[in-house]
């Protein structure tokens, strides 16, 4: 009887707790063991990306968004008698606030390489990308017009889905100067880095991350939100590219790249 206690006591000990694995590409050290997601296996994250923003991945191989730090140099030997004027030494170094943000329309933020700044930058670009590449997939499935086209078809007769609009391209153009550049002007005035970047209200129609909503679920959410923008920035950026190369917009491009095999 001792001996059955003692085998199951042997048993539980052995048990090894099992967890469920992180999402993203885990970063194995020598050990063998997992920390946080990063972009790459095996790499080591700057000290000043530390995983406490969302989409965090420790990416930054130019160093963009390192804090600046300046160094102060005492007054050098101007002297016009002297044969020799010793230059100034080095007597200590600085860092600048570049989270602040003020109110100014122009320029909010105190330092225009912050991690913030970046950060809503790459939330942005994301947006107009994520709406830029649905644009041009199913405008060119609809209209036939390639994006690349699409301009000189606008010039010609304004129009949507194959609808002439009774409206000119100035006309059009100046309505979206307005709209946006009014839309800018507001999120340029909001001191509230959160807001700047997740204004919520009519832009959550649907209330996916309204306050009373699980935290956990607007941060897999807002970090879904960074990874589709990526992945949209990289694609347009491919649209581009075969524009420049071919001449051709993203479904001529795709239909080429299926001839050639």
């Amino acid at each position: 009887m001792s001996a059955t206690r003692t085998a199951t006591a042997m048993k539980s000990k052995m048990k090894v707790r099992r967890t469920a694995p992180k999402r993203g590409t885990q970063r194995m050290g020598r050990g063998g063991s997992s920390s946080r997601p990063m972009w790459l296996p095996d790499t080591e994250s700057p000290p000043w990306l530390d995983g406490t923003m969302i989409g965090d991945r420790g990416f930054d191989p130019l160093g963009l968004a390192k804090p600046q730090e300046f160094l102060q140099v005492g007054i050098d030997q101007n002297e016009q008698n002297n044969a020799v004027n010793k230059a100034g030494d080095v007597v200590g170094t600085f860092r600048t606030d570049v989270d602040k943000v003020s109110g100014d329309s122009l320029s909010p933020y105190s330092e225009a390489f912050g991690i913030k700044r970046f950060r809503e930058c790459e939330l942005i670009h994301g947006r107009w990308c994520m709406l830029a590449t649905l644009g041009v997939l199913v405008g060119e499935t609809f209209s036939g017009v390639s994006w690349v086209d699409a301009g000189k078809v606008e010039l010609a007769q304004t129009q949507y889905f194959n609808l002439d609009l009774p409206f000119s391209l100035t006309q059009v153009s100046w309505a979206e100067a307005i709209l946006v550049g009014w839309a800018e002007v507001l999120r340029n005035t909001e001191r509230d880095t959160t807001k700047r970047c997740y204004p919520g209200g009519p832009f959550d129609p649907l209330g996916l991350a309204a306050a009373d909503k699980d935290a956990e679920q607007v941060t897999f959410l807002k970090e879904a939100e960074l990874k589709h923008g990526r992945l949209a920035m990289v694609a347009f950026f491919g649209f581009g590219a075969q524009a420049l190369a071919f001449g051709d917009g993203a479904l001529g491009s795709l239909t080429r790249f299926s001839n050639s095999y």
